[in-house]
């Protein structure tokens, strides 16, 4: 293969590479649908508000701790055949959580879907890297992002159909077919490569990186379920957590191979642009998650009609995306990233407006100017990413940044939905004092929980309906409120630090020149 030629059948390559990527971005999409029908309790699972989080979460800290290793693995191993193990594992572990018996098991099942996401993802740029020349990469890492926007649209409103015709794990099966296919033309279209000088492997900073944060993510969420920051259980994995998150932080620095390297973080342009990246999806993420309930149960609507309205968010971020590098040329990067950072901290403030009466066709129009606001802000973070790194670690850079991202949204739905579940126990206390203490307790867990109270009580549960929404709806302008101020400073943050430059051609594919042979298996100057 001719490296300025490229490989001849690169264009089926990508388009078998972007199918395989289907199965992880739809998944995470078509959960957040599923959220309301694993909770309950005759449907479902009845899984608590935490053990929601941790479904989400459990995926995304394994995912994003795992990035960098397997990207690694991926150079010395193969990387179709990475992408292949990757794809076996996703689909055995989506089977596993479609037939979950317990919230503790779709957990587990979901963290193995992370490991499998996390051979998949590097796996499948650096394949694009390998096969496309300097001049059509950029074309091709386009469609490549476009592929995972179209996921993402498609995601709830998929979620909806199926929850609508099917039990809550088909949402998980769904994955199956994709798996079975993809692997199937990965084995017979994709060809191998690999880095003639990988990386080492640093494990240690691996194992403490996902030690540090599933700590601080247990003590964050258990605080949410105590409604209390003093007691032991919170304190203690909050604080094991940040000390050994700090020696993380220690050994990286140290280490000459280190899985994530933190002396980046040195640059200004570099923490200001990965730092917004991160409060963006935190705020996100935690709204989304009360988002769902918001809609089926206090708004009454059906999954299938809540993830139709979803539908402008993901529409909105298609839409504007491409167009978003004309904003950054025209006006500077900080201006624009400002504005949007506002834009999106202005509608999450807008959640806190919302109740029972609000209009569909007003929560529509936010849902699409939120989409619109966020994309407009990566691009700006993405050239200051570029800008502040030279230019054979700009695959890394991204690698970097997609960490940080996935790192944030869990979080988000850690702290953001702790926030909603300590506002909404203290509200509804007083409506379940005539409970039985057992009862009372179970109750108070969620929203979910007090319905399904609500409904095993017969007519008499009927009366606890009305104030189970009203908390929700205080729990949920509370949170809104929290992570609008979050995403403010992140505004504050773009203007302070952010540069002012367009960065024409920092956000343009990387060349050759610009991906060392120990880079390409990571995002190529997309973030």
């Amino acid at each position: 293969m001719e490296p300025q030629l490229g490989h001849p059948r690169r264009w089926q390559v990508l388009g078998v590479l972007v199918f395989s990527l289907l199965a992880v971005v739809l998944d995470n999409t078509i959960l957040n649908v599923a959220l309301k029908t694993i909770a309950d309790p005759e449907e479902g699972l009845g899984a608590t508000q935490s053990q929601m989080e941790w479904a989400i979460n459990s995926y995304t800290l394994v995912f994003a701790g795992l990035l960098f290793t397997f990207g690694v693995i991926g150079d010395r191993t193969g990387r179709r055949r990475m992408l292949l193990v990757g794809m076996a594992l996703f689909g055995l572990a989506s089977l596993a959580s479609a037939y979950a018996q317990d919230p503790g098991q779709l957990i587990v099942a979901r963290a193995f879907m992370g490991v499998g996401g996390a051979a998949i993802m590097p796996a499948t740029l650096a394949i694009i890297s390998n096969v496309f020349p300097p001049h059509e990469r950029g074309k091709a890492i386009g469609v490549w992002a476009g592929g995972v926007g179209l996921a993402v649209a498609i995601g709830p409103i998929t979620g909806g159909l199926l929850i609508e015709h099917f039990w809550w794990g088909s949402v998980f099966l769904i994955n199956l077919p994709i798996v079975l296919v993809a692997m199937v033309l990965i084995t017979l279209v994709v060809p191998e490569s690999r880095d003639p000088r990988p990386s080492r492997l640093d494990p240690a900073g691996v194992l403490l990186s996902i030690i540090g944060l599933v700590a601080l993510t247990y003590g964050i969420i258990r605080g949410g379920e105590l409604a209390t920051v003093a007691s032991a259980e919170v304190l203690v994995p909050t604080l094991l957590g940040v000390a050994v998150l700090g020696l993380f932080v220690w050994y990286e620095r140290r280490v000459d191979h280190p899985a994530f390297d933190v002396t980046y973080f040195r640059d200004a342009r570099f923490a200001t642009a990965v730092g917004l990246i991160g409060i963006v999806f935190f705020a996100m993420m935690g709204a989304m998650f009360f988002l769902v309930f918001y809609l089926q149960v206090v708004l009454g609507h059906t999954p299938l009609q809540a993830g139709a309205l979803m539908i402008p968010f993901a529409a909105a971020q298609l839409i504007f995306a491409p167009l978003s590098q004309r904003m950054v040329r025209r006006f500077g990067g900080k201006p624009t990233a400002t504005l949007s950072m506002l834009v999106v901290a202005g509608v999450l403030a807008s959640y806190a407006l919302m109740d029972r009466s609000t209009p569909l066709v007003v929560i529509e129009i936010v849902f699409f100017v939120q989409g619109a606001a966020m994309a407009n802000i990566m691009p700006p973070a993405t050239t200051a990413i570029m800008e502040a790194l030279p230019r054979e670690k700009a695959g890394v850079g991204s690698a970097m940044s997609n960490t940080v991202r996935q790192v944030a949204g869990a979080l988000g739905v850690a702290l953001l939905g702790s926030v909603l579940s300590a506002t909404y126990r203290d509200e509804i206390a007083p409506a379940l004092a005539g409970l039985p203490e057992k009862l009372r307790h179970v109750a108070g867990e969620s929203l979910t929980d007090t319905m399904g109270v609500a409904q095993s009580l017969g007519a008499r549960g009927a009366a606890l309906v009305e104030p189970a929404k009203t908390a929700f709806l205080d729990g949920m302008h509370v949170t809104a409120l929290v992570s609008a101020a979050i995403t403010l400073i992140g505004a504050l943050v773009a203007l302070r630090w952010l540069p002012s430059g367009d960065g024409g051609a920092a956000v343009a594919p990387a060349s050759d020149s610009a991906i060392g042979e120990g880079d390409r298996d990571r995002e190529p100057a997309v973030v």
